[in-house]
């Protein structure tokens, strides 16, 4: 049973989410298998994009792609639930593994994709990288830093209500991220001043190389949502429809004016914490290519008549084709010049 989204309690009681969503139309289910299979072909085509290079050996900051990558494979019910409620005036700040919202948000893939490559077309002209993709046409950023995106999401929300506008932010962070100062303070300030805000916690079980269950004394980080008097629901089993209904909860609360609502989702990191990880931290790594979401939720689809072969061959050909087109745009595009590194890091020419 789903805790209830409603205002009528100052504290609402925090329950977990089982499965749902199953009177969805059929348009959306495909959409959000589209918005999947999509998201896996970037993160795929990307991995093998920044491995292609770095021997021999394993060096960092050789390649195409230089420096760390955090790839989000496993991970996509959780923007894709979310993403399909929202529109490109809404807000979304994501964590260091950010590309899947981003893909999920409607963020340029060719902006996007030049930009993990450090080209000049990129969204921050090359200058940002994988973790600080910033753009302003979809009101989508993240950061490297743990629990930044939360305060941010704040002072959007803020100016969304000043403005009268029924915008909403939603600030994406994972659970080891719940333990930050952060955190605590974004979710008691946007309670107060009951703020158009969806908190997101994906909980993929490991903070980097720590458990969940040996950083963090509560077994959920829903529970804590009461502490603030807003809602709090945990979804189970990295199920994109269960997310679905839960963020369309949350989302319409926030549009309404009625405040904050916390959602965590248990989900799944496939792969390492970043690329080059050997992950011997992990006990049960051999379980986890059998928990693949997107296999999951096609046979899901298939038993349910949604999908057939020719749907799903022509929903990956779709993925790979702007994928590829992605990467090619980045490849054939210039780097930055070194003469210019300080440009575009101020703003030039405002008004004192």
């Amino acid at each position: 049973m789903s805790t209830s989204l409603s205002a009528a309690a100052p504290v609402p009681e925090t329950t977990d989410s089982g499965s749902a969503g199953s009177h969805l139309p059929d348009e959306v289910r495909l959409s959000l298998y589209e918005t999947m299979v999509l998201s896996r072909t970037f993160e795929e085509a990307i991995l093998r994009e920044y491995h292609a290079d770095k021997g021999p050996g394993f060096d960092i900051g050789k390649g195409l792609v230089p420096g760390e990558m955090h790839l989000s494979a496993g991970q996509e019910p959780v923007a894709a639930g979310v993403c399909a409620h929202l529109t490109t005036d809404d807000a979304v700040t994501a964590t260091h593994r950010p590309h899947h919202f981003a893909v999920a948000h409607g963020v340029d893939l060719r902006k996007m994709t030049a930009e993990i490559f450090g080209r000049e077309t990129g969204l921050g002209r090359g200058r940002g990288g994988h973790m600080h993709l910033f753009d302003p046409d979809t009101h989508f950023s993240c950061s490297g830093i743990i629990a930044e995106g939360y305060p941010p999401a704040l002072g959007m929300a803020f100016a969304f209500r000043r403005r009268g506008t029924d915008r909403i932010a939603v600030a994406v962070t994972g659970e080891g991220a719940a333990n930050q100062g952060a955190f605590h303070e974004s979710l008691n300030l946007a309670a107060l001043w009951r703020l158009p805000v969806v908190f997101v916690v994906e909980d993929n079980e490991w903070g980097i190389s720590v458990a969940r269950t040996a950083s963090t004394a509560v077994a959920s980080n829903a529970d804590r949502a009461a502490g603030y008097g807003i809602p709090g629901v945990r979804v189970e089993d990295n199920d994109v429809e269960a997310v679905h209904a839960e963020a369309a909860k949350a989302v319409a609360r926030a549009r309404a004016g009625e405040g904050p609502s916390l959602i965590e989702v248990a989900t799944l990191r496939m792969w390492g914490h970043f690329e080059g990880d050997a992950q011997g931290y992990r006990p049960e790594l051999d379980s986890v290519a059998g928990l693949d979401p997107i296999p999951r939720y096609e046979q899901r689809l298939r038993e349910a008549g949604v999908l057939d072969d020719a749907v799903v061959a022509r929903v990956k050909e779709s993925a790979s084709a702007r994928v590829e087109d992605a990467v090619a745009f980045a490849k054939s595009s210039p780097t930055p010049d070194p003469t210019d590194v300080m440009t575009y890091v101020f703003a030039e020419g405002a008004a004192r």
